[in-house]
């Protein structure tokens, strides 16, 4: 005991007191009045000393592993638990990975609160670390899908897309689909980067210097929309994959065209026969959007007139065929609601005989 524990003396140089070199906790002991056992089971217990780790006892955690329907019980198993900081910090970055949250979520005074009492032994690391965390589990998991990749004989199909942002900023990205030797269906984006311009040509390089990054060359289909820049790329890209030796049929069917663009495209087209009502309905919704009093007057009319839908106001995007449908549908919920409000002289006057034809 000794090794760990300092002793105190009286007057009489007589021991009476211990001191645990680790963390200064007292103990009694006394001659004839107080044993070691006191002593030996802090010495295990104590959370600072660093030779109690290899002795001190795991705890019993029962670990779910999968969850059966039917209301069957969830399968798990019994296992060991020992206080790992590294672990903890892994699971809190595959967290945040997951659920999509915020690095400053770290640092809320809740979080906080939380770790100190469920483990008031895990050091909570800032923002900055978790950034760090965060892109060693992307280079670990990324090194991981390339080894696979290059190792494995599987066909693979691209999806790929590109797009503008508010910053005027051209964004590309390339994702990967294959099924692995247990007839499982897998996506993983294999890219996500900025792009020169949309012109044919540059969407090809790009898309050629990510196949031959993640060494892909057994490509089955890459699939694309309509646009015909996409056409230049395509040709581009059949010429590189049957220079490389390794396509199906000559790359003769590469060139894959996205079903639901297609749809939108069909949609959109006859949509212009019934566009008319369909824009006056759009201007009221927009103009009840447009505004957060104007949306509380309508959701307060809303609860007066009793009405039990809860959802709120639609408006559609040119993208999403199916948006308009859910706008339509919408307004015709509230449409007790529109009557009221085209007694309004305010809604009238701004949105002219827009809402008295939306009423027809």
């Amino acid at each position: 005991m000794w090794d760990h524990f300092e002793k105190i003396k009286d007057n009489n140089n007589v021991v009476v007191k211990d001191k645990c070199i680790y963390c200064a906790k007292i103990y009694h002991c006394e001659t004839k009045k107080h044993g070691t056992s006191s002593l030996r089971n802090h010495m295990f217990s104590c959370l600072k000393n660093p030779h109690s780790k290899e002795t001190r006892q795991s705890l019993l955690t029962f670990q779910a592993v999968t969850s059966l329907t039917d209301g069957q019980p969830t399968v798990g198993e019994i296992g060991t638990w020992i206080f790992n900081q590294e672990s903890i910090r892994r699971a809190l970055v595959e967290m945040i990975i997951i659920d999509e949250l915020p690095f400053r979520f770290v640092e809320g005074i809740g979080f906080r609160r939380f770790i100190a009492i469920a483990c008031p032994r895990f050091i909570v690391p800032s923002r900055w670390t978790i950034s760090r965390d965060i892109l060693v589990v992307y280079e670990e998991e990324r090194l991981k899908l390339k080894s696979f990749l290059r190792g494995s004989s599987h066909m693979v199909s691209i999806t790929t897309d590109s797009w503008t942002s508010i910053q005027r900023i051209n964004y590309m990205v390339v994702t990967a689909h294959f099924i692995d030797s247990e007839w499982k269906l897998h996506k993983k984006i294999l890219a996500f980067v900025p792009v020169t311009s949309h012109k044919g040509e540059y969407l090809a390089k790009t898309l050629e210097n990510c196949l031959l990054e993640w060494g892909l060359r057994d490509v089955f289909s890459v699939t694309v929309d309509n646009a015909s820049s996409n056409d230049t790329a395509m040709g581009f890209l059949k010429k590189k994959l049957v220079s490389w030796g390794s396509s199906t049929m000559r790359a003769k069917y590469l060139h894959m065209r996205c079903i639901a663009h297609i749809l939108n495209l069909v949609v959109q087209d006859g949509l212009k026969d019934c566009d008319s009502s369909v824009k006056k309905v759009r201007e009221v919704v927009s103009y009840v959007r447009n505004s957060p009093a104007r949306l509380k007057k309508f959701r307060d009319l809303a609860d007066w007139l009793s009405i039990e839908q809860r959802s709120s106001l639609c408006l559609d995007v040119p993208t999403r065929w199916n948006s308009t449908y859910l706008m339509l549908q919408s307004a015709l919920t509230y449409q007790k609601v529109f009557e009221s409000l085209e007694s309004d002289c305010f809604f009238k006057s701004d949105l002219g005989n827009s809402i008295s034809d939306f009423m027809d």
